[in-house]
């Protein structure tokens, strides 16, 4: 015969299973999520911290968990912390992240600043940044070509990606550092404020940035051309593995006046090799689908787009969440496999 069980039995017995199925659904949920994650990227006025500023906005509303932009001087700031897991998330170009996985015995014009930083991992390669040299309204100085002999900002102690971009122009044109009079700033908006207090002729800065606008608006300023012929393409090609030319035109365009030649190179949204891949996932998910709110933020995020997010010559290692990610919605396409394998086997 069933006896029946106790009121207090019964209970016990409610109470295990509902603790059962309590832990079993935390345990399908996953880990716990943080309540903030740090991005990391370049100064505030940049178009770096302005892509990081409007991540950061769709992942807080949409990955369940707050992402707070930090904003530092440069690459060689950045990437440290993100190596050791103190900073989550970061944006930057795909050729700083290139010398930094690899470490100093691979260089670009002889050199490679870059401490070693081998736990980053790639989460979206994003739109090509596009950055030009810059001039004064009235300057003299119409190409690349013409800038020999002038003041020619350079160095770029805390902002290294730029020697590198400055780097590029000259070599389109067949220049080497030799052939200007080299300014020293510390960061690319330092180089512009050099512009405007006429202690430069030439400097840089991303295309459609605030500084630039800001520069304009103070003396007005204009972008100048690299060497965009076939020889000049090859130049800049192979002084710097990462870079391309494109030609913009002029009406959409802060100091572009005429169609001009630039250096464009890859944006990365990467992480920390500790990240959670959940965590990844999220943040890959509101950016995925954050097209529509992303746009007006900034206009480079038109090519924001998810055909371009997974790359057979990424310069870095995916992370293991994004992965995932690709995978479940097809856009892990062939041969990727072996892509990853090729790029984890430098740091093995």
């Amino acid at each position: 015969m069933i006896r029946r069980l106790r009121p207090i039995v019964a209970l016990a017995l409610v109470s295990a299973l509902i603790a059962g199925g309590l832990a079993v659904h935390a345990f399908a949920q996953g880990p716990t999520l943080p309540k903030s994650v740090t991005i990391g990227t370049n100064p505030a006025g940049t178009v770096y911290f302005a892509l990081a500023s409007g991540i950061a906005k769709v992942v807080s509303v949409g990955a369940g968990y707050q992402m707070v932009v930090q904003p530092h001087a440069g690459t060689s700031t950045m990437l440290p912390l993100i190596n050791t897991g103190e900073m989550e998330f970061g944006i930057q170009n795909g050729v700083d992240l290139w010398l930094a996985y690899r470490g100093p015995s691979h260089q670009i014009g002889g050199r490679n600043p870059f401490a070693h930083t081998p736990n980053v991992r790639l989460v979206m390669r994003g739109a090509p940044l596009m950055v030009g040299l810059l001039v004064r309204k009235d300057s003299p100085i119409k190409t690349v070509h013409d800038v020999k002999g002038k003041r020619f900002t350079g160095e770029y102690r805390a902002h290294l990606a730029v020697w590198y971009n400055m780097f590029g122009h000259l070599s389109s044109a067949g220049l080497t550092w030799n052939d200007v009079k080299v300014v020293p700033v510390n960061t690319v908006n330092d180089g512009v404020d050099a512009l405007l207090q006429n202690r430069a002729d030439v400097t840089q800065h991303a295309l459609n940035s605030a500084k630039v606008k800001e520069a304009d608006a103070a003396v007005g300023v204009r972008h100048i051309s690299d060497d965009c012929s076939p020889a000049g393409e090859a130049r800049m090609k192979k002084a710097v593995p990462g870079y391309y030319p494109r030609v913009v035109k002029p009406g959409a365009i802060t100091g572009v006046v005429e169609d001009t030649c630039v250096v464009a190179y890859d944006t990365y949204f990467f992480a920390g090799k500790g990240v959670p891949d959940q965590v990844v996932e999220l943040a890959l998910k509101a950016v995925w689908e954050g097209g529509a709110e992303l746009v007006p933020i900034h206009p480079m995020f038109k090519e924001w787009t998810q055909d371009r997010a997974v790359d057979p010559e990424a310069s870095i290692p995916y992370h293991p969440g994004a992965i995932r990610f690709y995978k479940e919605r097809g856009a892990w396409k062939p041969g990727m496999d072996q892509v990853q394998q090729k790029l984890l086997a430098v740091n093995p």
